[in-house]
């Protein structure tokens, strides 16, 4: 059975798409792009955030940090994709009404930029390079409801799991990958500490209850699996260069990782067998920055060069034979719209 459907899907090599942006920073610490479940792209860039609609190919400027001296460092929808978190350099998280075009509120607490967000529900999780994580119900008056300082150094990844009870696992530049239960979040469950280099690249799989990817830095390139539920070490394998982030595939038992130094790729691996199923290469730096699509089939990647590259790589949900190429709806209206 394997054999045909790996001869049925293909995968383009070239993007379907690239879009232009400008000042795009390079920094391995930040996460500028992030995809909402209304299918719109939000990207910091430089001092603002731009939002570009898949449906419309229309960009609206959501903000512009340059009158506060601030630039952005971080950005993560909302599930329902109505409202976006904003991370500054100056350390401020805002929470920003996309639809209204209005900011609802600013949340203090760090004395560093905030390179990372993770919202679960109604609680969103920032990361700073204080070394500190908050976390803060919006719905609350008070700034956060929790504060977590376990990590020696930046905090540069954050990634909520699934379930109910969620469960927040952090990397950070002291090289560790913590995992910590939302119902008593002051001490880590678990602290893994295998990875050589920072640890940014972390993705729950929604297939296995559980089951965590992470990724390290240049001087480690390696992904590791883990079982959070009885705290081991799973696999490993070494990908050669730095690894930069991490995405599960909804839709099949897939995962995709983005790297830096010095191969500048993007790999998507079968699981748990770890095979490559395609390596796409086009962006000319890191490639730093990642995001998928709400139906699972689209990746956007951004990097240094600038540029925003959209690929199809994943089928689509409940795809068969015939739309496995394409996808559903989603990549194919996204196509003729704006290619």
């Amino acid at each position: 059975m394997a054999a045909p459907q790996k001869h049925r899907r293909k995968i383009a090599k070239v993007p379907f798409k690239v879009l232009d942006a400008p000042a795009l920073q390079d920094d391995f610490y930040l996460n500028l792009v992030d995809w909402s479940s209304q299918n719109v792209l939000a990207v910091g860039l430089g001092s603002c955030v731009y939002l570009w609609s898949a449906c419309t190919s229309k960009v609206t400027k959501l903000c512009d940090l340059a009158q506060s001296e601030d630039i952005v460092t971080s950005v993560s929808w909302a599930q329902r994709g109505t409202h976006l978190a904003v991370g500054t350099n100056k350390g401020e998280v805002q929470l920003w009404d996309t639809i209204k075009v209005k900011k609802v509120r600013t949340m203090a607490g760090h004395t560093a930029r905030v390179g990372t967000l993770a919202w679960s529900g109604p609680t969103l999780a920032s990361g700073s390079r204080d070394r500190l994580i908050f976390l803060r119900d919006v719905r609350a008056k008070s700034a956060y409801t929790d504060r977590l300082n376990n990590h020696r150094q930046e905090v540069c990844g954050l990634k909520w799991s699934y379930d109910e009870p969620a469960f927040l696992a952090s990397g950070g530049n002291d090289n560790q990958l913590h995992v910590v239960d939302s119902r008593n979040p002051i001490q880590p469950v678990h602290r893994f500490t295998d990875h050589t280099a920072a640890v940014k690249a972390i993705a729950w799989s929604p297939h296995q209850h559980g089951l965590l990817a992470s990724g390290g830095g240049t001087a480690d390139r390696c992904i590791r699996f883990w079982n959070t539920l009885s705290g081991s070490a799973l696999n490993c394998v070494d990908t050669g260069s730095q690894v930069c982030n991490l995405a599960w595939s909804q839709n099949c038992n897939e995962i995709v990782s983005t790297h830096g130094y010095s191969l500048n790729q993007i790999v998507v691996w079968r699981y748990p067998s770890l095979s490559k199923v395609v390596t796409l290469t086009g962006h000319t730096y890191r490639v730093l920055y990642l995001a998928m699509s709400p139906d699972g089939s689209t990746i956007v990647t951004g990097a240094g060069d600038e540029t925003l590259r959209f690929w199809q790589v994943f089928p689509g949900p409940r795809s068969d034979a015939k739309n496995n190429a394409g996808g559903l709806l989603f990549p194919n209206t996204l196509g003729s719209v704006i290619r």
